[in-house]
């Protein structure tokens, strides 16, 4: 029988990232189903660092992560997890005033961001048919994020302050122990730990029913992405383009164009895999919105992206069940709110308050508690601009 502090059950990066952060001085075990972490959401996702997407307190955790993100500690990556993209949402004629107002809005959560007319927008992606374009929102702060370095440089660090990750041990039982704590049995042996830490992505509340805890009302959503070439064009200094209703969206990805339908198909908790209808939908958009003709994919995956109803994370332990913590609804924030979520549930761990640099952002317990889904509780329902 292993007896562990905290056993942190999920290996994505929520998990992996809260389970470095509260390793110091205690033994935290790390349990993941799969033969390796990051098989589902976090290996699957081709993540974009933007303080204005995501609602306040997503924007407020995003900002708490920027300056990690930007430059490591040398024992958790020793290489940049950044890398300059910027970032487009591109109208039609016709949206104009729909183009400013966003620009407006997302200007005053950063200011560098800024309308650009058709010609700029054409300029900057010059596979978009001018006569398609009616203007831009130009965010030019937006950043690719190595998505594996963070995953790889959490399980390091989690390592190094003497956890352990331990790979194929689902969980499939958990009970509360009589004197407290928690009984875990797993398909890799049983644990005992003080602290269960639920980051099981999509199955966080499947998780939550093996222990008889109420769930938070998490639904995963699909989401489709493929790669294809393009011929003829240098693609790697080009901005991510979103459609302006959020129909498809194209980002450099290696040389090659990542596309996807922006997809958001309710899903059970599952090993997500692309619908044929989905992938033809992101084609013939992206091909009636440029010049391109996408002959041939040279990948194609999907993921899940879970949720809760207000679309904040869920951050705290579960008042009705002792020893319980939450880790879940990340949803398309993940990577880019990690960091700051590390430190933060970390700190909530060790019955501490929020760190100071992230409540001037704004940022409560309370926001991000799962106590908000109890009955008589409000539910809100902010949402990205």
């Amino acid at each position: 029988m292993d007896v562990v502090d905290i056993a942190v059950i999920g290996g994505g990066i929520a998990g992996a990232s809260l389970a470095r952060a509260v390793a110091d001085g205690r033994r935290v075990l790390l349990l993941e189903r799969e033969s390796q972490p990051g098989t589902h959401a976090s290996g699957r996702s081709a993540a974009l660092f933007s303080e204005t997407y995501g609602n306040a307190v997503v924007r407020a955790l995003s900002t708490g992560s920027r300056d990690f993100l930007r430059a490591p500690p040398e024992d958790f990556a020793g290489f940049a997890l950044t890398r300059p993209r910027g970032a487009m949402h591109v109208g039609r004629p016709g949206q104009e005033e729909t183009i400013r107002g966003l620009a407006e809005t997302l200007a005053a959560l950063v200011p560098s961001v800024r309308e650009i007319g058709a010609a700029d927008a054409v300029a900057r992606v010059p596979v978009l048919q001018p006569q398609r374009v009616g203007g831009a929102v130009f965010e030019p702060e937006a950043l690719d994020l190595d998505t594996n370095g963070m995953l790889q440089g959490s399980l390091r660090g989690l390592r190094r302050r003497g956890g352990e990750v331990r790979t194929g041990a689902e969980v499939t039982a958990l009970a509360p122990l009589p004197g407290g704590g928690w009984r875990i049995e797993t398909t890799a042996g049983a644990v005992e730990a003080g602290i269960v830490v639920n980051a099981a992505g999509a199955w966080a509340d499947a998780t939550a029913a093996l222990a008889g805890v109420a769930p938070v009302g998490l639904v995963p959503k699909r989401r489709t992405a493929f790669l294809f070439d393009v011929p003829g064009h240098a693609v790697d200094g080009w901005p991510m383009v979103v459609d302006l209703d959020e129909t498809f969206y194209i980002k450099p990805d290696a040389g090659k164009l990542l596309g996807s339908p922006a997809d958001e198909t309710p899903s059970p908790p599952c090993d997500a895999q692309p619908e044929e209808i989905d992938v033809a939908v992101a084609v013939d958009r992206i091909e009636r919105a440029t010049t391109l003709q996408i002959r041939r994919l040279s990948h194609r995956w999907a993921g899940l992206r879970s949720f809760v109803a207000d679309k904040t994370p869920v951050l705290g332990f579960d008042p009705a069940a002792p020893g319980f913590f939450w880790c879940a609804g990340q949803g398309g924030y993940g990577f880019q709110t990690a960091p700051a979520m590390a430190r933060l549930g970390a700190a909530l761990l060790r019955g501490g308050p929020v760190p100071e640099d992230l409540a001037r952002l704004g940022v409560t317990a309370a926001a991000l508690s799962p106590a908000r889904f109890q009955a008589g509780a409000p539910i809100a329902t902010e949402t990205h601009p």
